[in-house]
């Protein structure tokens, strides 16, 4: 049985609510007969309306995002579907554990004493930390980042913050929260900016080509059912943008470039 198919046909049951999130977000489990695994389920009754997000629901962008992650076939978002559950349809999504890092060495998304960038990482932007001390914002230099930016850029994620980028440990790395995904207007908002201007890796742009292509088609039709026609349009267009200029996009004037709080 794959990861999906527990997800899918396991018997959902709650651990606890995660009270930092903006939406009602939960830790459970799905079990079927011996095998289980740990979830994060968001109930379609939970969200907050969002202004600029009014049509569908952020469950069925967090769950497009997957779509669109798996028919890049980069697996930058964990398995996720939309089920029913305890507190009625929602995302349920396989929990990610993260590695524990060594003393001292630093996340894929950190903040560093200002100037001291450290080997493997690139410069984001400098600003004072709670404390007022100078910092550095940095990101590894890695390929998983690299086409996490990239996916970033398609699916116009208004909301990758360091803490939405999973390490598991075996070299994989997830991105999670894909709520606020797919707008039709430009609100590209991450903290991974460290390649922004310089030439996207052509293996990348070859992925995304058939992505477009396949947006055309099953696919489109596929993800018109989560997401509207005109932001459909608006994420083929993204990507003959980027095939256009072949470069990681550069942030816009008109919406905040990173996200608040980073963290």
């Amino acid at each position: 049985m794959t990861s999906f198919d527990l997800l899918r046909a396991g018997e959902l049951s709650l651990h606890g609510r995660l009270t930092a999130a903006s939406n009602a977000t939960f830790q459970g489990s799905v079990c079927e007969g011996d095998k289980s695994a740990t979830v994060v389920y968001k109930p379609v009754q939970g969200e907050r309306p969002l202004w600029d997000f009014p049509d569908g629901t952020l469950a069925q962008r967090e769950y497009a995002a997957y779509v669109v992650s798996e028919a890049l076939g980069w697996s930058v978002v964990p398995p996720t579907l939309l089920r029913d559950g305890p507190l009625g349809e929602g995302m349920v999504q396989l929990w990610v554990d993260e590695v524990d890092r060594a003393d001292g060495e630093p996340e894929l998304v950190d903040l560093v004493p200002q100037g001291r960038v450290p080997k493997g990482w690139v410069g984001v932007l400098e600003a004072l930390d709670g404390r007022h001390n100078p910092v550095t914002l940095v990101h590894a230099e890695i390929d998983a980042l690299r086409q996490m930016a990239v996916f970033d850029a398609i699916v116009n994620n208004a909301d990758r913050k360091g803490g939405h980028v999973l390490d598991a440990g075996d070299g994989r790395v997830f991105g999670v929260d894909h709520g606020v995904t797919f707008n039709a207007d430009d609100k590209l908002r991450t903290v991974l900016w460290g390649w922004a201007g310089t030439p996207v890796p052509p293996e990348l742009l070859e992925d995304v080509k058939r992505l477009s292509d396949e947006l055309a088609g099953k696919l489109g039709t596929e993800l018109n059912q989560l997401i509207t026609r005109v932001e459909l349009t608006a994420t083929r267009e993204r990507c003959h943008a980027l095939l256009k200029t072949g470069l990681f996009p550069f942030a816009s004037d008109d919406w905040p470039a990173i996200p608040w709080p980073a963290f």
